[in-house]
């Protein structure tokens, strides 16, 4: 895959970094490193480079020490996909939480506020440690506003899947483990205003050559700052945010729509923000604290000749959504679901004896790889190469179209959703107004977008989880957040209160 902003030239001092911040058993608490070896490590341009590196590290945990995907809580908590795997009993507690009936102690979540935090405490180093450094200015000015952005979108994981938190805008002290949750208009006041400082030093994406391909830019920060103001509602907001992405002429529409979730199409024309892996970096199954490949991969491929493990199946109410009324087949279908027949790149003919007499009718396209793609030494299950599309610009035209929408301005919206579907051949839409229009922009979002991890939380956030989710067990006011873990709450002597009805 491409070349990533010289983090693997860098792995030595993100090797001695990942010693210094070494995770312990309690994620925010972090003993004081004291002794030559800090002292010497953060002094040059260098190390303040190797630090940020470390703390993008973090964007690329799965297994912390369990999976915890985008996709487990974006796409198999929602309407848009189911577990899938070798049957209910493979990976239970997902078909637990899948079914909003998950304990308060799961590993998955465990690992997802683990993870989470580890990222938020290395942007904090590079925030403590990194000022004090001589070296270029603008360097170090990009270098803190990377770090803001990293801090930021982790709080933004944890407020939306958690709820209340700690907000944690420093490296704690023993002593101060253990603080209170701030409450999640708290929290995402501390999420703009984090990405708003970013903005003012982050580069435009024009500004780097190859050698910098994936690093957080401007309009990466823009993006989540849309999506933070979405989130709370505040439209002019967004509109306003988006306005300056759109202006930026930074991004476009990638004219082939499936080209964009290929080997090629990473950090395409209409990528915003993708976390980056590689499909040669030596990964294994344990704590991946510096793996640079994914394993949404295997995870997600069919089983039998396929090699995979068959999780995240796409729904058979997914699959429907790209019919119209007459039954024609939206053509972005073709590129985010296999369906039995289909050819699976190089690895064979999709059919249920090809999968081990798997049940299932369909397998998630967007992250299938090819088996000339696999990494060429080692175990290849755990080194994928796909890149996780976070933020891209099909998304920020949509966001736009709904901000439009909330500040009266319909025929900006309307636009916005016919650029996005003339890329795959469709018409413009019909003469809609009201709520038929801002249900239609809410369906371009679903198949649009489709088993990118997005669906959860638009249903959330837009107030039609409990219409959508409620027979799948989801109960508006309970089921919004995932509960706190447990073990969270426990080493916390009780300071952090559980999320209502868990």
């Amino acid at each position: 895959m491409n070349i990533k902003f010289n983090l693997l030239s860098s792995s030595l001092g993100i090797l001695v970094l990942c010693c210094l911040v070494s995770c312990s058993d309690d994620f925010l608490q972090k003993d004081p490193v004291i002794g030559q070896v800090e002292e010497n490590f953060y002094q040059s341009e260098s190390d303040a480079i190797a630090a940020v590196n470390a703390a993008y590290a973090a964007l690329q945990f799965e297994l912390t020490p369990a999976g915890h995907f985008r996709w487990f809580w974006g796409d198999i908590m929602s309407d848009d996909s189911s577990k899938g795997g070798e049957g209910d009993n493979d990976q239970f507690l997902l078909k637990q939480l899948e079914e909003f009936q998950g304990p308060t102690n799961t590993e998955y979540l465990q690992a997802e506020w683990e993870a989470d935090y580890e990222g938020i405490y290395r942007a904090n180093i590079v925030l403590e440690r990194v000022p004090p450094i001589d070296m270029n200015a603008n360097l170090k000015a990009r270098i803190l506003a990377e770090a803001r952005f990293i801090r930021a979108y982790f709080h933004y994981n944890l407020t939306t899947l958690f709820g209340n938190v700690p907000l944690v805008d420093r490296v704690l002290s023993p002593e101060e483990y253990g603080i209170s949750q701030s409450n999640a208009d708290e929290l995402l006041d501390f999420v703009e205003s984090d990405l708003l400082l970013a903005i003012d030093d982050l580069s435009l994406r024009s500004a780097y050559g190859s050698e910098d391909i994936g690093r957080i830019t401007k309009g990466a920060a823009r993006g989540l700052l849309a999506k933070t103001y979405a989130y709370r509602n505040k439209w002019q907001e967004a509109k306003g945010i988006l306005d300056d992405l759109i202006a930026s002429n930074e991004y476009m529409l990638e004219s082939d729509f499936g080209f964009i979730f290929t080997e090629a199409g990473e950090n395409c024309a209409e990528s915003i923000f993708e976390i980056q892996y590689m499909n040669a970096s030596g990964g294994n199954w344990g704590r991946n604290n510096a793996n640079e490949g994914t394993f949404s991969n295997v995870f997600q491929r069919a089983r039998g000749q396929f090699e995979g493990f068959g999780f995240n199946i796409p729904s058979q109410d997914l699959v429907d959504e790209f019919f119209d009324a007459a039954g024609n087949e939206d053509p972005r279908l073709a590129f985010t679901v296999f369906r039995v027949g289909d050819m699976m790149g190089d690895r064979g003919i999709f059919t249920k004896d090809a999968t081990g007499n798997q049940p299932h009718d369909y397998y998630t396209k967007k992250t299938f790889n090819r088996k000339d793609e696999e990494a060429p030494f080692g175990d290849t299950a755990p080194n994928g190469g796909s890149n996780d599309r976070v933020i891209r610009y099909a998304d920020m035209l949509l966001l736009f179209a709904e901000a439009a929408y909330h500040t009266g301005d319909e025929s900006a919206a309307i636009d916005a959703v016919n650029q996005v579907r003339a890329r795959v051949g469709l018409g413009d839409l019909p003469g809609l107004s009201g709520n038929s229009l801002l249900d239609r922009i809410y369906k371009e979002r679903r198949v649009e977008l489709a088993m990118e991890g997005h669906r959860f939380i638009d249903l959330v956030r837009t107030g039609r989880a409990a219409d959508v989710l409620g027979p799948m067990g989801y109960q508006e006011g309970i089921h919004n957040f995932l509960p706190i873990p447990d073990l969270e709450i426990n080493k916390s002597n009780g300071v952090y209160q559980q999320n209502p009805g868990y």
